[in-house]
């Protein structure tokens, strides 16, 4: 009478716990790969949101200036170097490059050393025409885009002549997309006179492909495409990029009345 019913008294054996473990493990997984999935596109945006804000800023700086900004370098400390503009001194394609200049725009999401920066914390890339020009009417003098007075002096039909963006790092040269490239330029040599961009999660991880180093080796020839993974022939790339045209420019400044 007083025996009891040893099955009622079983634990979980050691298979069912693993199976246990297993379960949750793998529902744990599935959710932190969704959050970072999520995470990782909510970056994206927000990155996306941020280039497409600095691009608005820095023609509402060429409007109340009556050129562009120069851009940063990593001792300016976010501000356009030299301030007031002229011959910049990060300027592409004879300097090293530069960062968006956040203080002379007033680009607010910054770094504690003031630079502009991305969801990921990356310092935005900023790029301005510097260089020789083409198809100005007689003479000119240089810089052209970053001093107001000889952007006037120059005219309107002088274009820019040193940056440009390809859609592929292969058949690429410092100075164009290559003779022959796979894919067709993004824009001709004479139609950017900015280019900004930021470096996304890749920036962080070190693991971007050609594509992307292209963007960061100092020349004036850049590279955008749709992001991709790390399987293809120039490996990862997930920057994003945005530019502003000469007529682009031309326009803001004679609706402002400050051309011609």
């Amino acid at each position: 009478m007083h025996m009891r019913d040893q099955r009622h008294e079983r634990g979980f054996t050691l298979t069912e716990l693993a199976v246990v473990f297993a379960i949750v493990s793998l529902l744990l997984a599935a959710g932190l790969y969704t959050l970072s999935a999520q995470t990782d596109q909510r970056n994206f945006e927000e990155t996306r949101q941020r280039i497409e804000a600095a691009r608005s800023l820095l023609l509402a700086f060429a409007v109340a200036n009556g050129r562009l900004p120069c851009p940063a370098t990593s001792t300016s400390a976010g501000d356009e170097a030299p301030a007031g503009g002229g011959t910049c001194t990060g300027a592409y394609p004879s300097g090293t490059g530069g960062f968006l200049p956040a203080r002379a725009i007033g680009f607010q999401i910054t770094d504690a050393g003031g630079y502009a920066v991305d969801a990921w914390g990356n310092r935005i890339r900023y790029a301005v025409s510097a260089g020789a020009l083409t198809g100005c009417a007689g003479t000119s003098s240089l810089p052209h885009f970053t001093s107001a007075t000889n952007l006037r002096l120059n005219g309107l039909t002088c274009q820019p002549n040193d940056l440009v963006v390809c859609r592929t790092a292969t058949g690429i040269t410092s100075t164009t997309c290559g003779a022959s490239p796979p894919q067709p330029p993004l824009t001709n040599q004479t139609t950017v006179v900015a280019v900004i961009f930021a470096t996304g999660k890749t920036g962080n991880q070190g693991t971007g492909g050609a594509d992307e180093a292209a963007n960061l080796n100092g020349d004036g020839v850049f590279v955008w495409h749709t992001p991709n993974p790390a399987g293809p022939t120039n490996g990862e790339f997930d920057h994003q990029m945005t530019w502003i045209t000469a007529g682009e420019l031309y326009g803001r400044l004679v609706a402002a009345g400050l051309l011609p």
